[in-house]
């Protein structure tokens, strides 16, 4: 699995995006910051309710220099078909990546073996490839795209501007820390 300030490995997959399947490479995102959520899989109850809610953050993700993309071990095939009869999915303009041989969702430490889904986990990742932030937990749970937002801000914030570090619930705008000092109010 890929551990914090490692490099990720690159994978290329069918992915459905904008009425089309395409290959997607994650190194065709190099150069931007990459956010990653995986997710067990199409026509369920959960995922179309984070995945909506991650298409109306959609653009402030890429006000911060980033791309989403969302994976599950669905075929692009299926991506396409919830995508048409979903309200909710239709909203999605981000790359919906499809692993169904799982091999990604392996290489992330999301895979379940014996069922052929993933977890739902959250990557961040900078724009050299080097994985920042993840977030793995059970499926019952769903994501709040606002804190995925707000973590990627911070890291961002905190690869810009040397020496300082973010506190707990940081916000852009907000005071950060320099290690060894106080509080400092900049941005």
């Amino acid at each position: 699995m890929v551990k914090i300030g490692q490099q990720i490995p690159d994978f290329e997959l069918d992915a459905y995006q904008n009425e089309q399947i395409r290959k997607v490479k994650l190194s065709d995102f190099r150069g931007k910051w990459t956010v990653l959520l995986f997710y067990p899989a199409d026509f369920t109850f959960v995922c179309p309710t984070e995945l909506e809610d991650a298409a109306d953050h959609y653009h402030q993700f890429q006000d911060s220099d980033a791309e989403v993309l969302s994976v599950s071990t669905d075929t692009a095939f299926v991506h396409k078909a919830w995508h048409d009869v979903s309200e909710a999915i239709k909203k999605i303009e981000f790359p919906m990546v499809a692993d169904p041989s799982g091999d990604m969702c392996r290489a992330f430490g999301t895979y379940i073996e014996g069922e052929g889904v993933s977890l739902r986990a959250s990557f961040i990742i900078d724009p050299d490839g080097v994985l920042k932030s993840y977030e793995i937990h059970d499926n019952s749970i769903g994501r709040s795209a606002k804190e995925i937002l707000r973590k990627l801000q911070a890291a961002k914030y905190v690869r810009d501007t040397e020496g300082e570090v973010c506190p707990a619930n940081w916000q852009p705008g907000g005071k950060t820390l320099k290690p060894g000092l106080n509080l400092v109010g900049k941005i």
